[in-house]
């Protein structure tokens, strides 16, 4: 049995499309992220997906996206709780 890698998963939203400004770049989904902090809750990635038919598909603005987050075990450590209530 393989050790499952701890993660978290946040909602997220396409905020919008971000066309290239040379052709040969590629376009760019802008997601925000729902729960980060104000200034850093957005992030852009490739507007490049893969379908479960091995096709390549885009988001489109305003779709709902879960942006999930994994690290090896070996690079996490354990969390401190405080004991004060």
């Amino acid at each position: 049995m393989s050790a499952e890698k701890p993660s978290i998963t946040l909602p997220g939203t396409v905020e919008k499309i971000i066309k290239p400004p040379i052709p040969e770049m590629p376009e760019k989904a802008q997601i925000s992220v729902e729960g980060a902090d104000d200034l850093y809750k957005e992030i852009r990635l490739e507007n490049s997906l893969t379908n479960e038919k091995g096709e390549e598909v885009k988001l489109k603005e305003g779709a709902k996206v879960e942006v999930t987050l994994e690290a090896d075990p070996k690079d996490t450590t354990p969390a401190k709780h405080d004991s004060a209530h």
